[in-house]
């Protein structure tokens, strides 16, 4: 009677073991699918093609479907466009000119430069 148990017992923790490695290995698609990654089918494969390797790809996987928001692309974006960009930067180099013209006008950078020894 002990040994059937024991065999039962056995057969519970194989089939556990089994299925909460097949339900681990999803985890990276379930978050691409939920954050609409364009690549969701191929992480998918490869989550498979990762339980004969020993979960060796799994990590990357993780990285790959974690990388994509539908709201912001691919992670490396803040969300404000191209356009928003240049024109901070074009406000940042006319704030920038006009200091430098500041300093010039109170004779600050010509007094550095003659202290150096420089020539216009």
């Amino acid at each position: 009677m002990l040994d059937y148990f024991a065999l039962l017992i056995l057969f519970f923790v194989v089939i556990v073991l089994f299925y909460g490695i097949i339900a681990i290995h999803d985890i990276p698609y379930e978050i691409s699918k939920h954050r609409n990654h364009p690549h969701q089918d191929a992480i998918h494969v490869t989550g498979w093609i990762s339980l004969f390797t020993l979960h060796v790809l799994w990590p990357f996987l993780w990285i790959w479907a974690t990388l994509y928001r539908e709201d912001r692309g691919w992670g490396f974006a803040d969300g404000k466009s191209a356009a928003d960009h240049v024109s901070k930067l074009e406000q940042q180099v006319s704030e920038l000119s006009d200091r430098l013209a500041a300093l010039e006008g109170d004779g600050v950078i010509n007094k550095y430069k003659s202290e150096k020894g420089e020539n216009d």
